[in-house]
């Protein structure tokens, strides 16, 4: 998984849970002056049938939106599976305290309840918050850039643009002024940027991968036509874009995921 997919909301629910996987272990209700209370392990249909089900729906979540695509079950999706989870497990925990009668409840069942609200809490609030859909971590500046080839960028070279003499926007020839004619014996490009000028993509068998950077942090949708990012280009590293579509590029992450920069302004190609 890569860690730049998390986003903050992602990060309140991985925390909730190990808070809850913890309260497990603890006293699960208390006794007055009475040591050795038991915890949620002592009965397997508290630890697996309440905590664990909110431990398991958190892991649901986070996978379920570090993929492309969303997964499914017997047709039932990933993540509202997962959201559905934590808010049993709060539910049950909530309703335990209230029905203890003659006990008072453990410090496993009180911090069992905080973490759980908390937890289905990011879980139902991430995708409606814009501050829990922040990036965890942010993105790295572009002063260090590597090479996709191992070659360091040499002084005087335009940022991250690997083995040329200046920045080259997108539809350049690596090595040629941009707008400078093809040298004899080289192919003219002018037919296919006129083509993407007049809103059509290039044919495919014409496309060529290459590497390239962004100058700044920028979404990357999902191949489907999905409105939501599946992951965001940073500053600094190197994709691969492996297909032209309309005006912008299929690219493919460094952990394999694929979608579609849609803004191609100011890229460097490698």
């Amino acid at each position: 998984m890569n860690i730049r997919s998390l986003t903050r909301g992602d990060g309140v629910v991985i925390g909730a849970a190990v808070v809850l996987f913890i309260a497990s272990f603890l006293d699960y209700i208390s006794y007055n002056g009475l040591s050795g209370a038991p915890n949620a392990w002592d009965s397997l249909g508290n630890a697996i049938g309440v905590y664990m089900v909110g431990v398991a729906g958190a892991a649901l979540i986070v996978f379920s939106r570090s993929q492309p695509q969303p997964r499914k079950i017997a047709g039932l999706e990933l993540g509202p599976f997962g959201v559905a989870a934590t808010v049993f497990t709060a539910w049950n925990i909530l309703w335990t305290i209230i029905d203890l009668g003659q006990v008072d409840a453990g410090a496993g069942l009180v911090l069992g309840l905080i973490a759980a609200l908390v937890l289905a809490g990011g879980a139902i609030a991430t995708p409606l918050v814009p501050a829990l859909k922040a990036p965890l971590v942010s993105a790295p500046r572009p002063q260090a850039v590597q090479s996709p080839y191992g070659a360091q960028p040499q002084p005087g070279q335009g940022y991250g643009y690997p083995g040329a003499q200046q920045q080259q926007p997108y539809g350049a020839q690596p090595g040629q002024p941009y707008g400078a004619q093809p040298q004899p014996g080289q192919p003219d490009p002018a037919p296919h940027a006129q083509q993407a000028s007049q809103g059509g993509a290039a044919p495919a068998g014409d496309f060529t991968p290459f590497w390239f950077a962004v100058p700044v942090a920028r979404p990357l949708y999902g191949e489907d036509g999905s409105p939501s990012p599946i992951a965001e280009l940073a500053p600094g590293t190197w994709y691969l874009a492996v297909e032209q579509r309309g005006p912008g590029l299929v690219a493919q992450t460094q952990d394999g995921r694929r979608g579609v920069l849609q803004d191609t302004t100011g890229i460097q190609r490698g």
